[in-house]
């Protein structure tokens, strides 16, 4: 059982689950995931638990490096796709609408 830094589940499948399965840490994989990278982290652990969300469902799931203002993206094909000096995410179709900018996230 992991949990993200961030995550968000769609309405549906969150209320999939009784409210009492819902209480605590419920059995599901979230529809996306954002992990921040701290100086302490191995790369290599941050991109087998990415790949562990992405296996179980989670897309997009991103890995944010601030100290190097790049974000992993990892999207229905699997393996992270590296974007460099990136300004913002967007969740696409799962949470149409939802951008999530990087500017404070790389301010510190």
């Amino acid at each position: 059982m992991r949990s993200p830094d961030a995550s968000l589940v769609r309405l549906e499948r969150w209320q999939a689950p009784s409210e009492e399965q819902r209480r605590g840490f419920p059995r599901l994989c979230p529809d996306l995931v954002v992990e921040l990278a701290s100086p302490s982290d191995r790369p290599a652990d941050l991109r087998r638990r990415m790949a562990a969300y992405r296996a179980n469902g989670a897309s997009p799931a991103w890995l944010l490096f601030p100290d190097e203002q790049a974000v992993e993206e990892w999207g229905p094909a699997g393996e992270g796709r590296r974007i460099e000096a990136a300004e913002r995410l967007d969740a696409g179709s799962v949470f149409p609408g939802l951008e999530l900018e990087l500017a404070e996230i790389w301010a510190g």
